[in-house]
């Protein structure tokens, strides 16, 4: 069967046309270009009803099968979480891969942590701290809350999305994978390691166990550049590494040389402190002794309480 048969089965997925996208972007003008990655382009686009969206275009070389592509939009159809980007659609015709999602105006966290033009705000610590909050809310749902489970497998700052109230948003779930059912068997192997340098979990890495710990790890990369500022490799450095050694050598009192100098006025020692611990115990090279999201969730807000 044709997707056309089987696309209203999506729910609440739209299906497009070409011609509807073409208008959308103007035919895909490098204007609307907002983005390259390795699967394509995304464009910026206006729907005739006015409503602003991104398309995800993939390139002949990233296709996947029909059956994948399928899976996939069906999947993220059913995915609904204020943390989440939402898919609104999907476009097949002329055998296109499109990908139609909510727009999200304020970028990536990785594009305001990094941002070299000083017009773009510096985030202040208690957004960052709301962001940091809402991305462990939108991968506690993917991992605890969405039937079946869901492994993100490319966690980053730049897969961080920011609504127009900086709210956090959890971005291209193209890579992500379906937990293993069985409660038992939490972790399974991969033959193609996924993800991003800087972020991979070494126990992915090195042995192909992929699980949800593995997000959980690639989290606390976030987690350490968001109070940072810093690359998770910087100069040729990781800076996982740097923050393990110096606690090793000083303690987390160590750590404190490593807050970003633009909130230096706005943390406290305690709060610090207590986010570093919290960071560490994702980036702990062991899945095990990695925290679970919904414990990275609690943890945060206790944080974020010490704020008020």
């Amino acid at each position: 069967s044709s997707i056309g048969e089987i696309a209203p089965k999506f729910k609440g997925c739209k299906w497009f046309t070409l011609d509807d996208l073409r208008k959308a972007s103007d035919n895909f003008s490098s204007n609307h270009l907002i983005g390259v990655g390795g699967y394509g382009k995304v464009y910026k686009g206006q729907l005739h009803t006015g409503e602003l969206v991104a398309i995800k275009r993939a390139e002949k070389e990233s296709f996947q099968g029909l059956e994948e592509f399928r899976t996939e939009i069906e999947l993220f159809s059913r995915l609904h979480h204020k943390n989440l980007v939402n898919l609104i659609g999907f476009c097949t015709d002329d055998g296109q891969q499109m990908l139609v999602y909510e727009f999200m105006p304020n970028r990536t966290l990785r594009d305001h942590l990094y941002a070299s033009n000083t017009a773009e705000q510096a985030l202040n610590w208690k957004t960052r701290l709301s962001i940091a909050l809402g991305s462990a809310k939108g991968l506690e749902y993917l991992h605890e809350l969405a039937d079946p489970p869901i492994i993100h497998r490319d966690v980053k700052s730049s897969n961080i999305l920011l609504d127009e109230n900086l709210v956090a948003k959890v971005a291209d779930l193209g890579l992500s994978k379906l937990a293993p059912t069985c409660s038992d068997e939490k972790t399974y192997s991969s033959v193609q390691v996924k993800g991003t340098l800087g972020y991979l979990d070494p126990e992915y890495y090195a042995y192909h166990q992929l699980s949800a710990k593995s997000d959980v790890y690639s989290f606390g990369v976030v987690l350490i550049e968001i109070i940072t500022g810093k690359q998770p490799i910087d100069n040729g450095s990781f800076i996982v590494k740097e923050i393990k050694e110096s606690v090793a050598w000083g303690g987390v009192a160590s750590l404190l040389s490593f807050v970003d100098k633009r909130l230096l006025d706005e943390t406290t020692v305690e709060q610090v402190k207590k986010y570093f611990r919290l960071a560490l115990q994702c980036v702990e090279d062991s899945g095990q002794d990695r925290p679970k999201m919904n414990e990275v969730v609690k943890k945060l807000e206790e944080i974020i309480k010490l704020q008020e």
